[in-house]
């Protein structure tokens, strides 16, 4: 059997490796490696094939829309009318939309995963020792943990 977990740089991975040796792995079935991180920034527009999970005009849209909906409200009371006051509030809420997501993106608020995957830990066990070591891993802080059958 193969275990692969994966960890963050510290000192957990350190206690796991030390915890699988005493159970009485040998060194030679432990295998560790680092992960390179990712250099390039991160786009503010998404496109039709390759999209990171963070919209930038999302709330743009329902700023524009809440908007638009006050404006056209309380413009039947003001002077212009509905639908120039619905405009007026639709463009007033994208632009605060746009610069409210623009600045988060901007101070790396917005996007940035606290809990990043740093090291791959891969240990060759016997069956009768998966579940000890598996709880090893669990109780050092793994990100995550899969087991693979040969």
């Amino acid at each position: 059997m193969m275990i692969i977990a994966t960890f963050e740089n510290s000192t957990f991975i350190e206690l796991a490796i030390s915890a699988i040796e005493q159970e009485g792995i040998s060194k030679e079935n432990i295998f560790a490696a680092p992960l390179d991180k990712r250099n390039n920034p991160k786009q503010l527009i998404d496109t039709i094939h390759r999209a990171d999970g963070v919209s930038l005009f999302d709330t743009a849209a329902i700023l524009g829309t809440c908007g638009m909906l006050l404006g056209a409200i309380y413009g039947y009371i003001l002077t212009w009318g509905p639908i120039i006051w619905g405009i007026i509030g639709s463009l007033s809420g994208i632009i605060i939309g746009l610069a409210i997501k623009f600045i988060l993106f901007k101070t790396g608020k917005l996007g940035n995963q606290k809990i990043t995957s740093e090291i791959v830990l891969m240990i060759r066990c016997e069956r009768k020792r998966l579940e000890s070591i598996e709880n090893i891993l669990w109780d050092n802080m793994a990100l995550g943990v899969t087991k693979v059958q040969k």
